[in-house]
């Protein structure tokens, strides 16, 4: 958000900058000048042009493990191309009026501009990370000769941010120590460690040749949700499309591809999503009132049920629905499926779910950053322990923000439907997740909005 933000300001500086230069000063000669509003009308081209180039180019993933030089590269041959797109828009429109010198100077400004910003905020970054700040914590598996190797990388590029919190090893003792760290277990205490530490992500460096091993590590560490990452080399144990990443000359593979992860993607669907939730709740407001209304009239309790639920990251929060049952004790409501004929359903309540409107207050989940408005259904804590346990891959679906409908439920897979084949669209959301993607499911939704609902 701020690398589009900063980008925009130096897009629109260096065409100020470029003006300046040509009719303000001697250094060139001089031309009838057309007024600075003149040129400022061609930012309504540059930035559009520009800001898609830089994204396209993944100039807005994170690049905490990019060195500055390869960034200053893509630069330059991204305003070239830039620079192009610009020379044939001027040429198809007949606009010959525009300053071959301003465009020339404005080429070199914004490259020149563009990557002494880049190279300011990286170095802060890093300068921040170097102190302790914007930490991601690691646990290393394998304390071995290349588990070593990957702990010198980390302390030698401190700017990178990693705190590596422990290692496990069966082969060497507890509390041993690896530079900064120690041994804190072996591979048997993975998920102890997992559930009693901040981990954001794994690091494996166990050698290939215990390739059993390291089936069952990464296994458990789907399971329950951690992100893994291996050091190469691993390829047959890759279960989707890996990200490849540097450490300095290391290699770094990680085992699943989140295109939610990249700052960009992240930024525009939140964007979409706020402004799609409050369109929503204004067109559907005469119904939101209606419907609290009658769900006080129908049956005593409150209007809004709330239930928890685990969404991005495994965190857990609360659900919003208009109350369709009669109010139950919560103990025994969170283990319970509701079921075709479930006899908690109120009259009313019936009417709303079949047709969805108790779905409508999630808009406000949306609004809070809980829920997308496209993405996994999210479940209850109780379920989600259970289906951890006996579906592959079940926590995946927590690496993006859950929905209030997806590419399951567009697929007719609701309500008693194969949990299997749920957490499988589900999975393919999360890896190939784009904004086609999710437009698609919006419409689908409508489509198929009363299918397999009760």
């Amino acid at each position: 958000m701020i690398f589009v933000c900063i980008d925009m300001a130096i897009l629109a500086f260096s065409l100020i900058f470029a003006w300046y230069i040509r009719f303000e000063t001697s250094l060139l000669p001089f031309k009838n000048n057309w007024g600075l509003n003149y040129y400022l009308m061609f930012l309504l081209f540059i930035l559009p042009i520009y800001i898609f180039l830089y994204y396209s180019s993944g100039l807005y993933r994170p690049h905490r493990t990019k060195s500055i030089a390869s960034e200053s590269i893509t630069i330059v041959k991204i305003n070239v191309i830039g620079l192009l797109l610009l020379i044939t828009l001027l040429y198809v429109t007949h606009l010959v009026n525009f300053s071959r010198y301003l465009l020339a100077m404005f080429a070199i400004s914004s490259t020149t501009f563009t990557i002494v910003e880049r190279i300011i905020l990286r170095k802060s970054l890093r300068f921040i990370r170097s102190k302790g700040f914007n930490i991601k914590h690691i646990l290393v598996i394998g304390a071995g000769d290349l588990g070593k190797k990957f702990a010198c990388k980390i302390k030698q590029n401190e700017y990178i941010g990693y705190n590596i919190i422990g290692y496990l090893d069966d082969n060497i003792e507890n509390g041993h120590k690896v530079l900064d760290s120690k041994v804190i277990g072996n591979i048997n205490d993975l998920v102890h460690v997992i559930l009693t530490n901040r981990i954001d992500k794994a690091v494996i460096t166990i050698s290939p040749i215990h390739y059993k091993v390291i089936e069952d590590i990464v296994d458990t560490l789907e399971k329950y949700g951690v992100e893994a990452e291996i050091v190469p080399d691993y390829y047959r144990y890759f279960p989707a499309n890996p990200y490849i990443d540097l450490i300095d000359d290391m290699p770094i593979i990680k085992l699943r591809y989140v295109p939610l992860d990249k700052s960009f993607n992240h930024f525009i669907k939140r964007i979409l999503d706020i402004v799609l939730a409050i369109a929503i709740i204004i067109i559907t407001s005469p119904i939101l009132v209606l419907t609290a209304l009658m769900v006080k009239i129908s049956s005593p309790g409150p209007v809004i049920f709330k239930q928890e639920r685990v969404g991005l990251h495994r965190k857990e929060f609360n659900i919003y629905k208009f109350r369709s049952m009669k109010v139950q004790d919560e103990k025994y409501e969170k283990y319970q499926w509701t079921s075709e004929d479930d006899h908690r359903k109120t009259k009313f309540g019936s009417f709303i779910r079949k047709s969805n409107i108790d779905e409508l207050p999630q808009l406000f989940n949306i609004l809070k950053g809980d829920m997308s408005l496209i993405g996994p259904r999210p479940e209850r804590p109780h379920f989600v322990d259970k289906f951890r346990d006996e579906i592959p891959k079940y926590m995946i679906k927590h690496y993006v923000r859950p929905g209030m409908t997806g590419l399951a439920q567009v697929n007719g897979f609701r309500g008693n439907t194969s949990i299997k084949k749920r957490i499988e669209y589900d999975i393919y959301y999360v890896e190939n997740w784009n904004l086609k993607m999710d437009i698609k499911i919006f419409f689908m939704t409508f489509i198929h909005a009363f299918r397999n609902a009760y």
